[in-house]
């Protein structure tokens, strides 16, 4: 198996380029590329691999576009724009060829047109304000393209945003509705498979599976809803549920898990941050229920970010992973058991932090 490129982004002036040798078990540093401040979540564009986007997770918050070279490293910025909000912390890369960006500190996010080239963002894209309920915030953390709509987590209104494209104005986004989730738990980040949506709630630090409510405002019951939390914390830890990963089934790995990281920002554990693995079953009956396969401890600290391998080169086998606090690097980990376990097979502690991954 050849080597991987994986590129990182994270709080600094620089996305990374790690090189992983699944032959030799080795994780090492290829390159570092100049980037804005706080580089803090990249996305990859969805038919060309050589475009990658950067948001810039600060008060007076942008997003950037580059080109990605053969051997790994970035160009110079090719653009950047305002995304008209503070720390935006999440930014997708649409099959319409548009840029979603979405700011987590003054609720609200912008739907970026392309101008001609993937790298030239349209100015003219109108910014998207979240409503509020008295005395709240709204905390807008990812975005989801499904099928017509974009779904948008609110982790301070405890609600899913349902976006669609304005019928009167094609370069404009409105809400059309939203999925309300439990009080107080605060939904960061979502995936849909097949024909639930899972959502990972960062207050409560559990995960919920629904079906997905028909639009705008269908209903749909939670149908599980369990702790992501690992046994035994130490006294005066505090967990924070962060991302969420359901890989598609392989041949390689036919049954479907997932993956969600918890995030203690209190009193760390000896063993690190762990990721939990839970399946689905008795998928449409009314016994149907989500279920912990395990918990695997990583020694991170606050886990924010973490992506599989692709598929077509077989990278589907590992995981790369790494936190926001400590010393703990970047890891890369690999799916035995069929999926239902992780281990550590490779770790780089030469940059001590790191927040989102794209595999080249």
């Amino acid at each position: 198996m050849q080597p991987f490129k994986i590129l990182a982004g994270g709080y600094d002036v620089f996305v990374t380029t790690y090189l992983f040798d699944p032959t030799t078990s080795s994780l090492s540093i290829a390159s570092r590329s100049p980037t804005g401040t706080d580089c803090s979540w990249i996305s990859q564009h969805p038919t060309n691999a050589s475009i990658l986007y950067a948001t810039n997770e600060t008060p007076s918050g942008a997003l950037q576009s580059f080109t990605i070279n053969s051997d790994g490293t970035l160009s110079p910025a090719q653009d950047t724009i305002p995304s008209e909000g503070d720390l935006p912390a999440f930014a997708a890369a649409l099959s319409t060829g548009r840029v979603g960006v979405m700011n987590y500190d003054t609720g609200n996010g912008r739907i970026i047109p392309t101008n001609g080239s993937p790298l030239v963002f349209d100015e003219s894209a109108p910014l998207i304000t979240f409503p509020r309920k008295p005395g709240t915030v709204s905390h807008p953390h990812m975005l989801l393209e499904h099928g017509d709509e974009i779904l948008v987590p609110d982790l301070g209104q405890d609600t899913i945003w349902r976006l669609v494209q304005n019928p009167d104005d094609p370069a404009s986004f409105t809400i059309q509705g939203s999925i309300p989730q439990p009080e107080g738990s605060g939904p960061r980040h979502i995936a849909i498979f097949e024909d639930r949506l899972y959502t990972i709630h960062e207050l409560s630090s559990t995960l919920t599976v629904q079906k997905i409510p028909s639009a705008p405002n269908g209903t749909s019951t939670i149908i599980s809803d369990v702790s992501i939390v690992p046994p035994n914390p130490p006294a005066g830890a505090s967990f924070a549920a962060a991302e969420l990963l359901i890989p598609a089934r392989t041949k390689r790995f036919p049954k479907s898990y997932i993956y969600a990281s918890n995030r203690n920002i209190g009193v760390q554990d000896s063993r690190g941050d762990a990721i939990a693995i839970f399946e689905v079953l008795d998928k449409g009956t009314k016994h149907e229920r989500l279920q912990l396969v395990k918990h695997v401890f990583t020694g991170l600290d606050q886990i924010r970010g973490m992506e599989f391998g692709s598929v077509k080169d077989g990278g589907e086998e590992f995981l790369m992973a790494a936190g926001v606090a400590g010393n703990g690097g970047t890891i890369v980990l690999k799916r035995i058991k069929g999926g239902r376990d992780l281990e550590i097979v490779a770790r780089n502690l030469e940059i001590p932090t790191r927040t989102t991954f794209v595999w080249l």
